[in-house]
């Protein structure tokens, strides 16, 4: 019985109370109940697929020591291992968006047997990423990251304010062509609970808070994430040709925590997005926006992005930012940033001087 109550102990801090029984633990030490575990995970046999369709519509990308990537099924707290399935689609993020070229998300995800996957609680791998424990992963692998610029009124109000040459950014706002621009390969791209860079060079760093949109190859948008642009905006501002420098460097572009898959019951023109900033244990800034705010609809975007040119892998692309700090505010090494998004969630990170 000391090892049974050595393993309640374990299971109270690894996993969640409602997907736990005392017959699984039993099992693991070869009784009679049903159910296994192996580390942090579960194996549920009670699970029904089509009520976690019903109360989940979301995704993620994690990491297990000796295993590498995962992608993940979020489900009422937990996490259900999907590569573990062994079906192609689950591989990796890429399969995924490429599988749904051929058939909608929703159905790939019909054809899991849920009861048969390893399951682990969304807090325990919500932690900072050291390749020593389980830890969520940005939401991209392979695809390339893109953004769009002054999609919003306080975002082109705001350049004109920054830059020596305000004209162009009046004439992009209402220009039928958007501004898009390269922001970041896959690999480059850090998740929640990692940190985001400020430049050496830079005095005027700011996150921009974006919603991103995950794009299949044929550039259907599947799912929603929750971005951060990170920005030197007195780099910009100085020339815009120095946008490059501005926007991709080393750890400048966050994603996560999870996709919510894009359905009708969600509204991607219409969400909710707020931006908190915190020093010190204090709250420094804080503002609100909604992406009905957004001057282009989001399929426009997409179709700008996908003019002569091709993401077999998919992509993602950042829609702009409605939330710009005022112009005497600049991030700090050890500020803490976080980023909510209606029906999302929430991306946390912390910024560091580099």
């Amino acid at each position: 019985m000391d090892a049974v109550r050595a393993g309640l102990d374990f299971l109270d801090k690894y996993t969640t109370d409602s997907r736990v029984s005392v017959g699984a633990l039993l099992a693991r030490f070869g009784l009679d109940e049903k159910g296994m575990y192996d580390g942090v995970a579960g194996y549920q046999t009670d699970v029904k697929e089509d009520e976690c369709m019903r109360v989940s519509k979301q995704l993620c990308r994690f990491y297990l020591p000796n295993q590498g990537a995962r992608v993940g099924w979020v489900v009422d707290g937990s996490i259900y291992d999907l590569t573990a399935s062994g079906l192609s689609p689950f591989v990796s993020l890429m399969a995924l968006l490429q599988a749904s070229t051929v058939q909608p998300v929703d159905t790939l995800l019909k054809d899991v047997n849920l009861s048969s996957l390893p399951v682990y609680t969304y807090t325990a791998l919500d932690v900072a990423p050291d390749n020593a424990v389980p830890h969520l992963l940005p939401p991209v692998d392979r695809q390339e990251v893109w953004a769009a610029g002054v999609t919003y009124a306080w975002s082109r109000e705001a350049r004109v304010r920054e830059s020596k040459s305000r004209e162009c950014y009046v004439h992009v706002y209402d220009a039928e062509r958007p501004e898009l621009f390269f922001k970041s390969l896959g690999e480059k791209v850090v998740g929640p609970n990692d940190w985001i860079g400020l430049r050496g060079d830079c005095r005027w760093s700011v996150p921009e808070p974006e919603l991103a949109l995950i794009v299949n190859p044929d550039m259907h948008i599947v799912g929603y994430t929750v971005g951060d642009d990170a920005s030197s905006r007195d780099i910009e501002g100085e020339n815009p040709l120095y946008l490059p420098q501005a926007k991709v460097y080393r750890h400048s572009c966050a994603l996560g925590p999870v996709i919510t898959l894009a359905d009708d019951a969600i509204d991607g023109q219409n969400l909710d997005v707020r931006l908190t900033v915190g020093r010190d244990g204090h709250t420094i800034f804080e503002g609100a926006t909604s992406t009905g705010q957004m001057h282009r609809p989001l399929e426009e975007l997409v179709g700008f992005l996908a003019r002569y040119n091709e993401f077999l892998q998919g992509v993602v692309l950042l829609t702009g930012a409605g939330i710009v700090p005022g112009d005497d505010f600049a991030l700090r090494d050890g500020d803490e940033v976080a980023i909510e998004i209606e029906s999302i969630g929430i991306l946390r990170n912390s910024a560091q001087q580099m």
